[in-house]
C-alpha cells in the first residue's frame, strides 16, 4: 500500500513538474509574442495588430511611378496640341469603364479604346463566364494619375499613364466568394496605354524614331509629329498625319 502511495506521489510530482514546465514555456512564448507584437504593431494582441495593418493597407493608396516632369516636355515638343489634363481624364474614364465592363459582364460599357483593348475585355469576360464566375469592381475611386512612360517606335508613339486605384474587388463562383472580400477596400495600380499611330501608307520617310516626317513640298524635316505646317515654306502638312490618340491597353501592375 505504501509503495502504491509512493508511486502515485512520484507520478503526481512528475505531472506537476511537466505542467509547470509547460506553463513556463507558454508564458515565455506569450511574453515574446506580446513583446514583438507591441514592437511591430503597437498592441499586445498580434491578431488585433494584423487586422490593424490590414485595414491600414486597405486604406493607403498605392504609389505611382511618376515621370510626368521628364516626359511631358518631350511629348509637347512632338505634339504641341497634346492636352495633358484632357488625356489624363480620358485615361481615367477608360480605366473606370473597363473595370465596370468586367463588373457588369458587358464589354459595351467600355467608353473608348482600340479594337485590341475591346477584344481583351471581351476575352476576360468570356473566360470568367467559362468558369461560371463573376468578377466585381465596386466603389471605384482613382486617387492619382501620372505619366509613367513615353515610347517612340516606327510609326507608333505611346504614352503610358499610371493610376492608383481603390475599389472593392471580389470574385464569385456559383454565388460563393472565392477571391477578394465584399467588406474591405483594396488598393491597386494600373497602367493605361494611350497610343498615336501614323498612317504608314500615306506618310513617307518614317524614321526609326517615329519622327522622320518631311515636308511634301520642299522636303525639309518637320519639327514634330504634331506639326501642321512646314516652318520653311508654310505648306500645310496636317493631311499627312492621321493624328488619332486612342487607348490600346489596360493592365494592372
Amino acid at each position: 500500500m505504501i509503495g502504491i502511495i509512493v508511486i502515485l506521489c512520484l507520478v503526481l510530482a512528475l505531472v506537476l513538474t511537466v505542467g509547470i514546465g509547460i506553463y513556463v514555456i507558454y508564458r515565455k512564448m506569450h511574453n515574446t509574442v506580446t513583446s514583438y507584437s507591441r514592437l511591430i504593431f503597437g498592441t499586445d494582441d498580434p491578431v488585433a495588430g494584423l487586422k490593424k495593418v490590414e485595414m491600414e493597407n486597405a486604406g493607403t493608396p498605392k504609389s505611382v511611378a511618376s515621370a510626368t516632369g521628364l516626359y511631358l516636355p518631350q511629348i509637347m515638343r512632338d505634339f504641341p496640341e497634346f492636352h495633358y489634363d484632357e488625356m489624363k481624364t480620358r485615361a481615367e474614364n477608360v480605366l473606370t469603364s473597363y473595370l465596370r465592363g468586367i463588373d457588369g459582364n458587358n464589354a459595351a460599357l467600355l467608353t473608348e479604346g482600340m479594337e485590341e483593348l475591346k477584344e481583351n475585355l471581351r476575352m476576360r469576360i468570356q473566360m470568367l463566364q467559362s468558369k461560371s464566375c463573376r468578377e466585381y469592381f465596386q466603389k471605384i475611386h482613382i486617387h492619382k494619375t501620372e505619366i509613367n512612360q513615353y515610347r517612340k517606335q516606327k510609326g507608333r508613339c505611346s504614352v503610358v499613364l499610371q493610376s492608383a486605384v481603390e475599389y472593392i474587388h471580389y470574385v464569385e463562383q456559383s454565388g460563393k466568394v472565392v477571391s477578394g472580400r465584399k467588406d474591405m477596400k483594396e488598393q491597386a495600380r494600373y497602367n493605361v496605354e494611350l497610343v498615336y499611330i501614323q498612317d504608314r501608307d500615306t506618310v513617307e520617310n518614317l524614321g526609326d524614331s517615329g519622327l522622320g516626317l518631311n515636308c511634301p513640298n520642299c522636303g525639309a524635316p518637320l519639327p514634330g509629329l504634331g506639326a501642321k505646317t512646314c516652318i520653311y515654306c508654310d505648306t500645310p502638312i496636317v493631311e499627312f498625319n492621321i493624328r488619332i490618340w486612342n487607348f490600346g491597353a489596360v493592365k494592372e501592375v
